[in-house]
This record gives structure tokens, C-alpha cells and sequence, in this order.
């Protein structure tokens, strides 16, 4: 295809999209006008259905809604004439005195908090939370999607290389939630597919998806079911990267899981099952040719026990104890290594449910994971794990996360390492429609053994605002700087502009 081609069919992509944005765009428009239109009041009803016209020769005792001996005919009853009563009418809820207002959410038993040790679906919980009352109503299901529309720009350094760009971002995000009397539903996604318009670097596209089930079995026992997936493109300064390829591997994780918790009065416990997998596509190269990765192809197994005790309500400390298992498609990788493992976890750890003012959970613990082949070496890690939200104020929120991996290596010989992540966002109401937010992070990746000189560090450091234009339109704009250190080799720079438009229902 030429490169005259080419550029019409992104045209041709990009007049498709804006279409799509302006019917959404439309349909937002149009959608309270119909409602307006739709709605009657209580007083316009009952007049236009109980219209009575009472005649002036009527006598007085007619219109309390007796019954005349001398007449043949009978007087209809009017009950908004005197305080006579008709008991063959039916009451109105506010005409009884007895009869007070319904609370919305009386007689709903799925109020009860989640568990907040997956930073995914403690997000997408607060973010519901945040939510007023739009969205698309879908049986006893509520859809509220969004669109959005970016022009970015981006400026990477790796030693004395750089590379510019820019881009456009189109993304899609959407949560669905359940209005049922008991048990629960909640599904949250968002992706978002870059096009590269001039310049020579890799487009990021990335999705992520997580559903839970909540079934309330019993006052005192809960069961969940839960998936995911994600899909995000390997860094090019990743250790596990090719060397030069002009497009890295794809990397695809999908997730299930089963948990059960019950109370024993101060006493809580739950077991879960967990199976992740995680495929790779194929490296393209530089010359046009590409490379296999599905001998990283594995599926993890984990099996997690949990005891906590109930100090207070807002207080529960707990132990944890995990085994499982790592096993690869590939019994022997293209090294001639088996890098199938036995993994054991424990952890101690507090969970804190103080309202809207701080909820979350933080705990520590220790991970082991033994290969196989005796020739790699065994891997341990001290983990650090939670995810806390934190609402000092009215109008201002601060989300921590904090977490432990063990990454595997491809490298022949070399075991794999161990990751420390620690994100942070401020966010603070300028205005009742202007949000500022900041964010920063840190990293450290340490290698076992030998390969400790691809050892780096992180850190990402971002500022952005969003202004509500008005309940179905925000406009954001975010700037966002990024620098690894590496042990040894050239470091890496990287600058990220973003501002665009996001319609919502």
C-alpha cells in the first residue's frame, strides 16, 4: 500500500471516529429534551383523569357525598370538597399521616463494602462512588460510557538518541453496575488505541478490563467471582525486550478468579483461587521479519488463605498465607532451561474502613519462588503491598499504591527480579467544575545474581486539570515527565503532552 494510500485510509479512520463522537454527541443532546418532555406532574395527571363539575342547584348536602332520600339519583362523592372520605378510593402514600418517605436504598442488602487489596477494582468502586445519577439505564443494570479524544505529543531521549512524535488518542471507557436487591455487579473498562501522525516511534495502545460478582450466599458469607484482562506493548528499554525491534511483543493477561469470606463474629476468613495468564505475540524486527515469544507463554496458579480479626469495624488486622505454582507452556525454553516454579507467599497486613475519609489496606510479607532447573536460582523478595485512599478534605482525595512483583527473565541463566512499585495521585476541586491533579511514582528493579547490572530505578513525576464543561463534556489536558536510571547502559527521558475532549452519559 503507498503512502498516498496509507494517508487516506487514516482519514478515512479519523472521519469515522469524529462521526461517531458527534451522534454521541447528539444523542447526549437530545436525551434530557425527551425526558422533559416526557414527565407529568402528580396534580396534571389526577386533574386531566378525575375532572367534576359540581352544579350550583345542588344542595349543600349533595357535596359532602351523602345520599338525598327524596332523590333518584345519586351524587357522585368529591373528597377534595370536605373532609369526608370516600373508602372506596384508594389513598394516595402522602394522604396517609402514618406513611413517611421511603429511603432509596431501604430494603437493598448490597450496600456492604468490597474487599480493596485489587488496586483495579478499588478504582473503579471510587470512581462509581464519584459518579452522580447519569448513565444509561439497562433493565436493572446502569451503563455509563465515555469517549475521548487526544492530540499528544512525546519526546523520548536514550543516551545521545531522540525521538519525536506526535499522535492522536482515541479512547473508550465504560463501567456497568447492577440495581439489585441483593448481591452485586460490577464491570469496569478502558483502552485506548494511539495512531502515530508524524514521527518514527511505536504507538502504545493498552486495555483493561475487570468484572466482579458479589453473591451475598448469607448475612455472614459472601462468595465472588471475578475476570479481567489486560493488554499493554513492552517497553523497548525493558531488560526482557528485543534489542532493536521495531515493534515489541504484545503482552496479554487474562485472570479468574473465586473467592468465599464468612464472619465468625470477630473473627473473618476467606479462601480464594486465582489462575493468570499471561501470552506473548511475536516481535517484529527491523529488517521485517519477526520473532516468536510464546516460549514465555505461562499460566500462574495461586491458592490464598486469609484470617483477619475485628478490632473495630474501621479496624481489621489479618495474616495471609499463598502457594502456587508457575508453569510455562514450553516445557524448556529456547535456552534449554525449565523455568516452571513452586511459589509460597505470607503476609501480615492491617485493613482500615474509616467512611470517605480513609479505607484501603496495607500489609507485608515475604515471597519465594523455586525453579525447576537447579541452575537458576531460587528467588526472594520482602513484599510491600496496599492500596490506600485518603480524603484529608472536602474536595481533595489521595490514592497510594504500593506493590511486589517477581518479573521473570529470559536471559539464559538469570532467574528473573524483583519489582518495588510506589504511585501516588493528589487531586484537589478548584472549582465546583476545575479538578488539578498530580501524580508520582517510583520504581526498583533488582536482578539476581550476575545480571545485577541491569538493575534500574524510575520515577514519573505528572501535573494535568479537567474541566467539567458541563454534565456530558470534560476537557483535560495533562503533562507528564518519566526518567529510568539504569546501573549500567545510557538512561532513558521521556515527555508526554496530552489535551483533548471526553463526552460522557
Amino acid at each position: 500500500m503507498s503512502s498516498v494510500d496509507n494517508r487516506d485510509m487514516r482519514g478515512k479512520c479519523r472521519l469515522g471516529l469524529r462521526a461517531f463522537a458527534g451522534a454521541l454527541a447528539l444523542s447526549i443532546c437530545a436525551h434530557p429534551a425527551l425526558l422533559a418532555a416526557q414527565q407529568t406532574t402528580p396534580l396534571q395527571s389526577s386533574q386531566s383523569s378525575g375532572t367534576q363539575t359540581v352544579g350550583t342547584s345542588q344542595p349543600a348536602s349533595s357535596t359532602s357525598g351523602t345520599l338525598d332520600p327524596n332523590s333518584t339519583t345519586t351524587t357522585t362523592p368529591d373528597p377534595t370538597v370536605t373532609g369526608t372520605i370516600d373508602p372506596n378510593q384508594p389513598l394516595e402514600p402522602l394522604a396517609d399521616p402514618d406513611a413517611l418517605p421511603l429511603e432509596e436504598d431501604m430494603g437493598r442488602q448490597n450496600l456492604r463494602e468490597s474487599r480493596l487489596d485489587n488496586p483495579t477494582a478499588a478504582r473503579i468502586n471510587r470512581e462509581l462512588d464519584a459518579e452522580d445519577d447519569s448513565g444509561i439505564r439497562l433493565g436493572t443494570l446502569i451503563l455509563r460510557p465515555s469517549i475521548s479524544q487526544k492530540l499528544g505529543s512525546e519526546t523520548e531521549k536514550t543516551g545521545s538518541v531522540k525521538e519525536d512524535r506526535i499522535f492522536s488518542e482515541t479512547g473508550l471507557k465504560g463501567t456497568i453496575t447492577s440495581d439489585w436487591s441483593r448481591h452485586e455487579l460490577t464491570v469496569g473498562a478502558e483502552g485506548a488505541w494511539q495512531e502515530t501522525l508524524s514521527g518514527d516511534a511505536t504507538d502504545k495502545p493498552r486495555a483493561d478490563i475487570d468484572a466482579r460478582l458479589r453473591l451475598d450466599l448469607s448475612d455472614d458469607t459472601t462468595a465472588t467471582l471475578s475476570g479481567s484482562y489486560n493488554f499493554s506493548r513492552e517497553d523497548s528499554d525493558d531488560p526482557n525486550a528485543i534489542s532493536g525491534a521495531k515493534v515489541q511483543s504484545g503482552v496479554h493477561e487474562y485472570g479468574a478468579g473465586a473467592a468465599i469470606e464468612r464472619d465468625f463474629g470477630l473473627i473473618r476468613g476467606s479462601l480464594a483461587a486465582d489462575i493468570t495468564r499471561s501470552q506473548y505475540s511475536d516481535a517484529e524486527l527491523s529488517d521485517g521479519s519477526t520473532l516468536e515469544r510464546s516460549d514465555r507463554n505461562r499460566n500462574r496458579y495461586t491458592l490464598t488463605s486469609r484470617l483477619g480479626y475485628e478490632l473495630s469495624p474501621a479496624l481489621i488486622p489479618f495474616i495471609e498465607g499463598t502457594i502456587g505454582k508457575v508453569d510455562y507452556d514450553d516445557a524448556v525454553d529456547s535456552d534449554g532451561y525449565r523455568r516452571s516454579a513452586d511459589l509460597y507467599g505470607a503476609r501480615t497486613g492491617v485493613a482500615l474502613e474509616l467512611g470517605e475519609k480513609l479505607r484501603g489496606e496495607i500489609a507485608v510479607g515475604y515471597e519465594h519462588q523455586k525453579y525447576e532447573d537447579p541452575r537458576l536460582k531460587e528467588l526472594s523478595a520482602l513484599t510491600v503491598d496496599g492500596s490506600i485512599f485518603w480524603s484529608p478534605r472536602e474536595g481533595t482525595t489521595i490514592d497510594l499504591t504500593l506493590d511486589t512483583s517477581i518479573d521473570p527473565s529470559t536471559t539464559a541463566g538469570i532467574s528473573g527480579a524483583t519489582i518495588h512499585r510506589v504511585s501516588a495521585q493528589l487531586a484537589h476541586d478548584l472549582r465546583s467544575n476545575l479538578v488539578a491533579r498530580l501524580t508520582g511514582g517510583t520504581s526498583f528493579t533488582n536482578y539476581d545474581g550476575d545480571a545485577s547490572a541491569s538493575d534500574s530505578t524510575s520515577y514519573l513525576a505528572g501535573a494535568g486539570v479537567t474541566w467539567k464543561v458541563n454534565r456530558y463534556l470534560d476537557a483535560t489536558a495533562d503533562l507528564t515527565y518519566e526518567r529510568t536510571n539504569y546501573k549500567t547502559g545510557a538512561d532513558n527521558d521521556s515527555v508526554t503532552a496530552l489535551v483533548g475532549l471526553t463526552a460522557k452519559r
